[in-house]
């Protein structure tokens, strides 16, 4: 959860703790955090015949949350056992608030390791351009990594040293399908259901009003500590990026969200030497196409914007008719990655120029950074503005 700004010190906390306690809105868990805490308890239960009730798991950045089971069912002879808990997103409107999330574990022969299957409610992967393999459940890499090593805690707990998590983990939501249609899924190729999410393994809750006000805090709790040279970030995983390469404290960082708008708009005005605007490449093609709300309700990703951009950087026809008709803009990215065409480069330069132009001349140098969902760096563009701040200068 968000950590509480100290008290009695005197002194502005910043940085994406202080912000997101700013808003004044409960954090909630994703279906990622859900399953993990079901797939534990179901397969505690499958190894120790009890199920624990709650059930605590370790998030990624250290929580240790507990959840209520709604749902504990355990086989005769324990060949499976199910146990499932009820999501609950805290003041975030989000459309799986309150949906049952199920986890069914069954036993497979040593050595096999730990099977996903999609159960009721859960989509497939049927299209290229997502980080799993066409095919695969859509239970995505780090919810997959977090029921990875619960299960092997579980296992080494109960079945002593040396024991493995050889298990076939279903996922399953009640009523998964019909939520699903008013998600991306469909278009995006995820047939079926839903998709089990979530990197942080918490839900942000999301207000314009609470989150715009926010952002504008973290700039002034950034100005008032001198900071010269502040990140916005579309989340963790970017800004986890932005401090790698440029070392900046916590004080330095904006939790920008979809609300690149509001970053720009509030720094126009109340100018620092430089900004870095690191997130997701599909997020900053937004951006870079002229949106300054990049939530996907509102903005989507124009494939056709970047076809241009692949004609720019040497793109064939037949190269830039593929980027149009990719799935996603990860499919756009690889397919030009595989051609030698930068559009990486291309949409992180466009969006600093865009920028720049919201910033209308206000004394503040901006550089982009676009990453993949893995955090890896596929796009960059060097600082350019009328701010002081030059490439490689240190924080102060």
């Amino acid at each position: 959860m968000a950590e509480a700004q100290p008290q009695g010190t005197g002194k502005a906390a910043g940085g994406r703790s202080a912000q997101l306690a700013h808003t004044g809105l409960r954090p909630g868990w994703t279906t990622g955090a859900c399953a993990t805490a079901a797939s534990t308890a179901a397969y505690t239960a499958l190894l120790s015949g009890e199920f624990p009730d709650p059930v605590t798991i370790t998030l990624p950045k250290g929580q240790t949350p507990s959840f209520a089971l709604a749902v504990e069912e355990l086989a005769p002879g324990r060949t499976a056992a199910t146990a499932g808990v009820v999501k609950d997103a805290g003041d975030d409107p989000d459309v799986t608030n309150g949906a049952l999330v199920r986890a069914t574990v069954r036993v497979l022969p040593a050595g096999s390791g730990v099977v996903f299957r999609a159960g009721p409610g859960v989509g497939t992967v049927t299209r290229p351009g997502l980080p799993l393999d066409v095919g695969e459940p859509a239970i995505n890499p780090v919810p997959r990594q977090m029921m990875r090593e619960h299960l092997a805690e579980v296992a080494g707990r109960h079945g002593g040293p040396g024991a493995t998590a050889d298990v076939e983990v279903e996922i399953s939501v009640d009523h998964g399908e019909e939520i699903a249609r008013s998600t991306w899924n469909p278009r995006l190729g995820i047939l079926g259901g839903l998709s089990i999410l979530g990197t942080t393994g918490i839900v942000v809750p999301y207000s314009c009003s609470a989150w715009i006000d926010s952002i504008r805090r973290g700039v002034d709790v950034a100005r008032a500590a001198g900071r010269r040279h502040v990140a916005g970030c579309t989340g963790s995983t970017s800004e986890k990026v932005a401090v790698a390469l440029h070392h900046l404290p916590e004080d330095a960082l904006l939790d920008m969200g979809d609300f690149a708008g509001a970053v720009l708009k509030y720094i126009r005005r109340h100018p620092v030497e430089r900004l870095t605007i690191c997130g997701g490449f599909a997020k900053l093609s937004k951006l870079a196409a002229g949106h300054l709300d990049l939530h996907s309700a509102r903005s989507q990703v124009d494939k056709g914007f970047l076809a241009e951009l692949a004609r720019r950087g040497g793109a064939d026809e037949a190269l830039a008719g593929a980027v149009a008709e990719a799935n996603t803009g990860l499919a756009a990215l690889q397919l030009c990655t595989a051609a030698g065409v930068p559009l990486g480069d291309l949409v992180a330069a466009t969006a600093r120029d865009e920028s720049l132009a919201v910033l209308r001349g206000a004394p503040v140098a901006v550089d982009v950074i676009c990453i993949d969902r893995a955090g890896m760096v596929v796009g960059r563009a060097e600082p350019r503005g009328p701010g002081g701040a030059r490439q490689g200068s240190p924080q102060r």
